[in-house]
């Protein structure tokens, strides 16, 4: 696979849910960045991936594919969902947010999607107002304390 078919595939396995698929995609030391507080590991953002795929069971991500420069493939992503699940964000210290049952959806933001050796190394997303984790609790009405 070339290195946007790599990337595709790992956008279509986090779009399907289908995290095992996703993790055997990225490196040890994959960084996922840019709307999270802080940079975090592929277990953490593998693990959020799943939280925010139970919390917004209709999640989507509307990725599109933009173009590759080197081991660098660029992207775009604008989220959108129902929150009718809980949304388990204690890995982040902002414990568990109950469904509210309310709508969001994200400006459009891009990332940049790293591949080294056939695998994913990073994932950036570039700071977005009204995109990422702070955008959404906000259209969801929740304040958390760790943000």
């Amino acid at each position: 696979m070339n290195k946007r078919e790599i990337v595709q595939a790992l956008l279509d396995s986090i779009q399907k849910g289908n995290f095992e698929s996703a993790k055997s995609m990225l490196t040890e030391d994959f960084v996922f960045s840019g709307p999270v507080p802080e940079p975090i590991n592929a277990e953490a953002w593998l693990g959020m991936s799943l939280s925010m795929k139970t919390a917004f069971p209709d999640l989507d991500y509307h990725f599109k594919m933009i173009g590759a420069d080197g081991d660098v493939v660029r992207s775009t992503a604008q989220l959108s969902g129902t929150h009718s699940g809980a949304f388990d964000l204690t890995d982040m210290n902002m414990g568990v947010i109950p469904a509210t049952n309310n709508a969001f959806s994200t400006k459009m933001a891009k990332t940049r999607v790293t591949v080294k050796n056939g695998k994913i190394a990073a994932w950036e997303t570039e700071p977005t107002t009204g995109a990422g984790l702070k955008a959404i609790l906000g259209q969801l009405g929740v304040t958390p304390v760790a943000l």
